[in-house]
């Protein structure tokens, strides 16, 4: 039996998560930011902390009492956060600051402030949930994608670093899942200016249409990462979704093409000289 720290349990992939953990019979200790949800238990144990992810101090709170709860966090599971649709240009300081303190900068203090105590357990699993956003953006989520793709990045210099203390990585991108996602309750929209029509506007009218229909189960999510967690050697990188694979392959085909076709152009800017 493992034990887990979630951040976002009220709805979502968490909760689906948290629910699909409890019913195995693990401890979940969730946030939420303000009431706890009614989560079906099964034969787990279920712990919930209220977190605004956005501060800093009741980051490192929160965490400390995670660990005085459990003692040991085996999967530590930073997924809180939100998007933000509209042209890159449309979006407002406060807007594209509060997006990165929340899906950027709190995932970082979360396992900053997790770090000693799972070096000193020498085991443990973190889990990044970012989006497929972060690996093939497409237009009207820049910023979004911006954050997405910095958690990535993050993730795999994170996974070199704590190696040797026997921790482990993974970064989940998931594609379009049937949660709320797309609603107000997930999503900020920036003002929709009508030169963007084109671009940012087609992808926003899509997402419009799609919403409640996503092709992703959470429930079926929740199994999936179950099952990479008990992986005796799980990926750094992990799709979820047909949708999210089929993006993934355009966007790293259309990138080694581009490489191939300027390869001559990279080289020329070496010095003449060999090493020997």
């Amino acid at each position: 039996m493992k034990t887990w720290f979630i951040t976002g349990i009220s709805r979502g992939l968490g909760r689906a998560l948290a629910e699909a953990a409890l019913a195995r019979g693990d401890t979940v200790i969730g946030t939420v930011r303000e009431v706890a949800p009614d989560l079906a238990i099964g034969t787990g144990v279920l712990h919930v902390l209220t977190l605004d992810v956005a501060d800093p101090a009741a980051v490192r709170r929160t965490v400390a009492e995670a660990f005085e709860l459990a003692a040991r966090i085996d999967v530590l599971v930073n997924n809180a956060g939100y998007g933000l649709l509209g042209a890159i240009e449309e979006a407002d300081d406060e807007a594209v600051d509060r997006l990165l303190n929340v899906n950027l900068l709190a995932p970082f203090r979360v396992i900053r402030a997790a770090l000693p105590a799972l070096r000193a357990q020498g085991a443990g699993h973190i889990l990044n949930v970012t989006s497929i956003a972060g690996r093939a953006p497409m237009a009207g989520s820049g910023m979004y994608a911006a954050a997405k793709g910095a958690v990535e990045m993050m993730s795999e210099s994170l996974a070199q670093e704590i190696a040797p203390f026997g921790l482990k990585v993974t970064a989940i991108a998931p594609g379009g899942f049937r949660t709320d996602f797309l609603s107000d309750h997930s999503v900020r929209r920036s003002r929709q200016a009508d030169v963007y029509a084109a671009s940012v506007g087609t992808i926003l009218g899509h997402f419009d249409e799609v919403a409640g229909r996503q092709t992703g189960d959470p429930a079926k999510a929740a199994t999936a990462i179950l099952k990479l967690v008990d992986a005796p050697e799980p990926p750094l990188h992990l799709l979820l979704g047909s949708d999210a694979l089929r993006r993934a392959r355009v966007k790293l085909d259309a990138v080694i093409e581009e490489i191939a076709r300027w390869e001559d152009v990279t080289r020329s800017t070496d010095f003449g000289e060999t090493l020997s």
